[in-house]
């Protein structure tokens, strides 16, 4: 987590705003659980096998498709069968390293109560974030896309134009209101570049690279983030309460 805010930067202390949005997109690491010690663990592992120091590959590491970091060192490794065995090992060998993120769970369960379009839109294999929800007990969405689903990954919107396709928000002539909620610069400009608005969470990278991301409100957690209630209607959408965003 991040260190204490200077006065330079600001205040948590934004008055609560209600908005009416179409659908959510959730990134998972740092937006739905913090698995860092676990993920620092693992590519420990991986970097000895590849005769890699670690501190540098978990220098760009964070929010990137594993197969895009393994291209860097080993070309071999870098394909899904292998990213996929290796992700899926992590919850089950490092899952006590891993921590949901505060208001993850209560605004997941709430979601899914009234039958909201929401979906998981991750940088990590299929087998790494059912592993991770499975392990934390998480509520598990109807749409997920994942790192082998697109052919570029974040900063590309390729992802979050997907996670659109997806919750069936991408018809000809709509201009739907999206969110998306993201902890890392490279989602949330992918984010933004698919025309979707942005909550950055400070639970992984600093305030000053988060606004220069582009995040439209951040915030400290998912505590901050509230279903108010789903709209009566056709589209199902749905109101959210934020409060205490970043003030400067």
């Amino acid at each position: 987590m991040n260190e204490p805010l200077s006065e330079s930067e600001g205040t948590f202390t934004g008055p609560a705003e209600t908005h009416t949005f179409d659908g959510i997109l959730f990134d998972m690491d740092g937006t739905i659980v913090n698995s860092t010690d676990a993920i620092t663990k693992h590519w420990h592992k991986i970097g000895k096998e590849l005769g890699v120091d670690p501190a540098v590959i978990l220098e760009t590491s964070h929010g990137r498709r594993s197969i895009d970091t393994l291209a860097l060192y080993d070309q071999g490794k870098a394909n899904w069968d292998y990213v996929s065995h290796i992700e899926g090992l992590i919850p089950k060998e490092y899952g006590a390293d891993a921590v949901e993120i505060p208001g993850a769970r209560s605004l997941l369960a709430s979601l899914e109560h009234v039958n909201a379009r929401w979906a998981i839109v991750t940088s990590g294999t299929r087998p790494l974030v059912t592993g991770w929800l499975d392990v934390m007990r998480l509520a598990h969405p109807r749409n997920l896309v994942v790192a082998e689903d697109v052919s570029a990954g974040k900063p590309a919107p390729d992802c979050y134009r997907l996670g659109l396709d997806r919750l069936g928000l991408t018809a000809e002539g709509s201009r739907p209101s999206v969110l998306v909620i993201e902890d890392s610069p490279a989602g949330i400009l992918a984010g933004k570049a698919a025309g979707c608005q942005v909550i950055g969470l400070a639970t992984t990278h600093s305030i000053e690279r988060i606004q220069q991301s582009g995040a439209d409100w951040i915030v400290q957690d998912l505590r901050s983030v509230t279903l108010l209630s789903k709209v009566v209607g056709a589209h199902g959408q749905i109101q959210l309460e934020i409060r205490h965003a970043l003030q400067r």
